[in-house]
C-alpha cells in the first residue's frame, strides 16, 4: 500500500507544479500586455499559487493516511 501512497503524492506534486507554472506564465503574459496592473496581477498570482499549494499538501497528506 505504501507504493500507492507514493504514487498519489507524486501525482499531487506534479499537478501542483503544472498549475503554479501555468499561473506564473499567464501572469507574465498579462503583465507584458498591461504593465500598469503589475500589483493586482502579482497579488492574484500569489493568492492562487498559495491555494494550489495548500490543496497539494492536503492531497499528499491524505494519500499517506488512506491505506
Amino acid at each position: 500500500m505504501t507504493n500507492l501512497a507514493a504514487i498519489g503524492a507524486g501525482i499531487a506534486v506534479i499537478g501542483a507544479g503544472l498549475g503554479i507554472g501555468n499561473i506564473g506564465g499567464k501572469a507574465m503574459e498579462s503583465i507584458a500586455r498591461q504593465p500598469e496592473a503589475v500589483g493586482d496581477i502579482r497579488a492574484s498570482m500569489l493568492i492562487m499559487a498559495a491555494l494550489i499549494e495548500g490543496a497539494a499538501i492536503i492531497a499528499i497528506i491524505l494519500s499517506f493516511f488512506i491505506r
